[in-house]
């Protein structure tokens, strides 16, 4: 599957770093872009390993919002 969500207070690259490892320790999730100027992150993943709203959870327990 592929995902794109919207995050908000991804301000620098700590915040980039800090949000693609804690999307890569979700098994299953294949790849993920994240861009800082549209605050947004595609996500590619399988659904049959980890579910978008556990990925999102990982993103939200750093402290940022999707939304």
């Amino acid at each position: 599957m592929k995902a794109v969500l919207k995050v908000r207070g991804i301000s620098n690259i700590s915040d980039v770093n800090k949000i693609r490892r804690a999307i890569a320790e979700n098994e299953g999730v294949v790849a993920c872009e994240i861009s800082r100027q549209k605050e947004e992150i595609s996500i590619v993943y399988d659904n049959h390993s980890v579910s978008l709203d556990s990925i999102a959870i990982s993103i939200e327990d750093l402290g940022y919002t999707v939304i």
